[in-house]
Parts: C-alpha cells; structure tokens; sequence
C-alpha cells in the first residue's frame, strides 16, 4: 500500500471545501488561492487547481472577471456566487459533522 497516494486521495478529497472557503472572505486570482494552500500545509499544484476552479465556475458556484496587473497581464479574479456561499454553508456543516465522527472514532481508547 502506498502511503503518498492515500494522502493524496484525502488532500483531493476536501480542496474543493478549502478553495471556496479561501474565497468566502475576498476574490482572489490562481496564485493567490494557491499560496493560501501552500501556507496552510496543504500542498497542490496548478494543474490541479485550474480544472478544479473550471469546474466550479461552470457549476454556477463561482464567477470571475478580469483586472489589470500592475507587474504583468491582466488577472482573473474568482469569486463566490449566492450558489457558492450556500453551498459553501453545506460543506462547513457536513465537515463539522465528519471531523467529529473521525476525531470520535480515532481518539478512543
């Protein structure tokens, strides 16, 4: 068994719940959500983040628009959607749920 792919496999399994969370307080562009990420520990990569974001948008959950850069080309700028702040609200209440039962259930003696 391999540990690097299960830890993955989790990472994968909440960045979606991390990504709109990054967003539920200001729009932000690729880098800045990455560097969020990368700052709390939780290590992704572009090529995962991108089809991910694509993703979100097309399912109504995010928006985006484009400002200029002072230090380069313009930036895409993602934000929430009233879908994404709502489901964003589901995802908090389900996580709270899941780490419960897990620290339950990993923390008996």
């Amino acid at each position: 068994m391999n540990i690097e792919n299960t830890k993955a496999q989790m990472r994968k399994g909440v960045l979606e719940f991390c990504i709109l969370s990054v967003l539920k307080e200001k729009d932000a562009y690729t880098s800045e959500i990455l560097d969020t990420l990368k700052n709390a520990k939780l290590l992704v990569v572009e090529g995962t983040v991108y089809p991910l974001l694509t993703r979100l948008k097309n399912d109504g959950l995010l928006n985006y628009r484009w400002e200029e850069s002072t230090s380069g080309p313009p930036r895409k700028y993602y934000g929430l959607t009233e879908l994404g702040k709502t489901f964003l609200t589901e995802l908090n209440s389900t996580w709270t749920e899941l780490s419960d039962a897990v620290n339950i259930i990993t923390t008996k003696k």
